[in-house]
């Protein structure tokens, strides 16, 4: 049975041009950077180029780029190095790498969202309190968001928070590579990456740390990573990661198009021939491989099953949230109701994809939308 993966906002499979990056550095370079002899000169210089290969896909300096074993560990850093002692200001639609860092610290403050997922940036504004004393220290607001694909008013934002004299961190794990992404003109002061939404392997990210910020470690231990991640660098990961941000810079645009092609026709077939369709989010900008579907009368999770068993990996929002009980807190936050929520598909693609896999998609959807339906009476 063939199999098509339309899940690379989970993860992607590793790349070929990053695997071949790789491959001999976990051969060949077992030097530790920190180390002077000949050896972990070696290790040093290809994670000098991994960094410079990095910043230049978020159009920041090398020395700005902090690696860490993956967006998680990037959000976690950027919100909790203000201290437990800060108040933040995040949304109700953030992954929940950052809405967990924020229930760590002091108070945090959750900005609601519309129907399309998008934050009003006067909500931020009013959330503010002053930033002395137990003021707010940072906001952090998710570029494009992983379960809908849309995409905030960054700039907007990062103009307040510089206004307020505030700290502004995005969570860029699901743009970075699928839009274009310049630090300087988002005006951002934090910006995290992960290495396996990009075709690199799991276990390596970064974080964007503007020069001049203030930001303690959250790991301790050397002096590794401009002091603000202890610990031995992982230098195969970094030069993958490295790889995958070169690739983005060369052929993400283009990519990109041609995801968004894909896209559409997905879900222009979808809505011709399936009625009780809603697009959730498709009012709102979004990158161009993510698509959210309402299936009125549809539980999700006997539909993944069936799809699956067609060889059709889909997902019903994050991976990270995978086998809760509880319905996606993206979806409800747009106002969906939890049985609406229930019924809601997220299909994401990737390089893999093209348009002959996304009319088998359409077709399997057909059939098992179908079936599931006649098991259900009270839908008809």
């Amino acid at each position: 049975m063939q199999r098509y993966y339309f899940d690379h906002n989970a993860t992607t499979p590793v790349s070929p041009e990053v695997l071949q990056a790789m491959t001999p550095v976990l051969a060949e370079v077992y030097g530790n950077a920190s180390s002077i002899h000949h050896f972990g000169q070696v290790a040093r210089k290809r994670l000098d180029e991994a960094r410079r290969q990095t910043a230049s896909l978020l159009g920041a300096a090398p020395e700005e780029i902090v690696f860490t074993s993956g967006g998680t560990e990037a959000d976690n850093l950027a919100l909790l190095g203000f201290g437990p002692g800060a108040h933040a200001i995040t949304t109700t639609v953030e992954h929940p790498a950052v809405l967990a860092a924020a229930a760590q610290l002091a108070s945090a403050t959750l900005v609601p969202v519309d129907s399309r997922g998008l934050v009003d940036p006067d909500d931020i504004r009013r959330a503010l309190r002053d930033h002395t004393g137990h003021g707010t220290k940072i906001l952090s607001v998710i570029h494009a968001n992983n379960e809908l694909g849309t995409i905030q008013p960054i700039a907007e934002i990062a103009r307040i928070a510089r206004e307020a004299g505030v700290a502004f961190h995005s969570d860029g794990v699901q743009a970075a590579g699928k839009i274009e992404v310049d630090v300087n003109q988002l005006g951002v002061t934090l910006y995290s990456i992960a290495g396996h939404k990009l075709y690199a392997p799991k276990g390596v990210g970064a974080l964007f740390v503007r020069k001049g910020t203030n930001l303690a470690p959250i790991l301790h231990g050397g002096n590794h990573e401009r002091n603000r991640r202890a610990g031995t660098e992982n230098v195969p990961g970094a030069v993958a990661l490295g790889r995958a941000a070169q690739w983005m810079l060369e052929h993400g645009a283009e990519e990109s198009r041609r995801l968004e092609t894909l896209r559409d026709r997905f879900e222009a077939s979808v809505l011709d021939r399936i009625s009780g369709v809603q697009v959730n989010g498709r009012a709102a900008p979004r990158v161009s491989n993510t698509s959210n579907l309402r299936f009125e009368g549809i539980d999700t999770e006997p539909l993944l099953i069936a799809l699956d068993l067609r060889g059709f990996a889909v997902s019903s929002g994050s991976a990270c949230s995978s086998g809760a009980s509880e319905p996606s807190h993206v979806l409800t936050a747009i106002g969906l109701t939890k049985e609406q929520a229930r019924s809601s598909l997220r299909i994401s693609l990737g390089r893999s994809n093209d348009a002959g896999h996304v009319d088998a998609l359409v077709d399997a959807l057909v059939e098992c939308v179908a079936h599931l339906r006649r098991l259900a009476p009270a839908y008809a």
